[in-house]
């Protein structure tokens, strides 16, 4: 693939999410006007995501072919293995959730699902798979630069969580810093997204469960537990890579501009 600093894939990229960002301004709207029609609440949830998605599923398609749209979302593949791997980097706030805290007994399932698998999904593909993964796959920019942007949309988007200030900054900094580490599991697992859809999912799912706590922020205890989770996220990564003799995508040469490309 071709990563040349075009202006038109930037251009291309920041409309389209701008467009995106407008539209979900009017996502409580939409979604109200959908429960009169589908009289389900998640299923109306569900298609006011992929409505006011249509402008960065236009953007993917203006830069890629049909056949590649899927592959460069980073979808076409790697379902069972995203699932996998992903299961086992929630163990540590799985084990924690049971021996520490106690399960969740005011759960809502339609609250749940929309937390946790149109969440994770919803999240990964609009702000990994296109905002984060068209600007490094298809410019020379690097990590930090096709990040830095998403991710504090990404953080931004958190902050209603929060009247305090203190709390406030709590939770953009962990969002952020996960949005940076969700971007580095998609580009280090070859940009299969499923790797980060499964693993955001089954985090927020973990934290929902075991009632960890009712914003993004956390205790110690459950900071420690998702810190623990993320730790052996990364370092499961380094070493089935070493052991797979392959080299870490994410490395000095390409924090910045990718260097040496064509």
């Amino acid at each position: 693939m071709k990563t040349g600093p075009t202006l038109s894939v930037i251009l291309v990229v920041l409309v389209s999410f701008s467009l995106y960002y407008v539209l979900f301004l009017f996502f409580g709207f939409i979604k109200r006007e959908l429960d009169t029609l589908t009289r389900q609440g998640i299923l109306s949830y569900i298609l006011t995501y992929f409505i006011i998605g249509t402008p960065i599923f236009l953007g993917t398609y203006v830069l890629n072919k049909r056949e590649r749209v899927f592959k460069s979302l980073g979808l076409s593949s790697g379902f069972t293995t995203g699932l996998t791997v992903s299961l086992l980097f929630v163990l540590p706030m799985l084990a924690g959730g049971l021996f520490i805290f106690g399960l969740n007994k005011e759960i809502a399932i339609e609250n749940l699902i929309a937390q946790t698998i149109i969440a994770g999904f919803m999240e990964e593909l609009y702000f990994r798979g296109f905002l984060f993964g068209q600007l490094f796959r298809k410019t020379k920019l690097g990590f930090i630069p096709a990040i830095f942007f998403g991710a504090l949309l990404f953080a931004s988007g958190h902050l209603y969580q929060s009247q305090d200030i203190n709390r406030l900054i709590g939770i953009f900094i962990i969002t952020f810093m996960g949005a940076v580490f969700f971007a580095w599991l998609f580009t280090e697992w070859k940009y299969n997204l499923w790797v980060p859809i499964w693993t955001h999912t089954l985090m927020n799912l973990t934290w929902i469960l075991f009632d960890f706590d009712n914003t993004s922020l956390g205790g110690s205890y459950a900071n420690l537990l998702r810190g623990a989770t993320i730790a052996f996220a990364i370092v499961f990564t380094i070493v089935y890579k070493k052991r797979k003799s392959q080299p870490l995508a994410v490395n000095k040469r390409i924090l910045f501009l990718k260097k040496g490309e064509k």
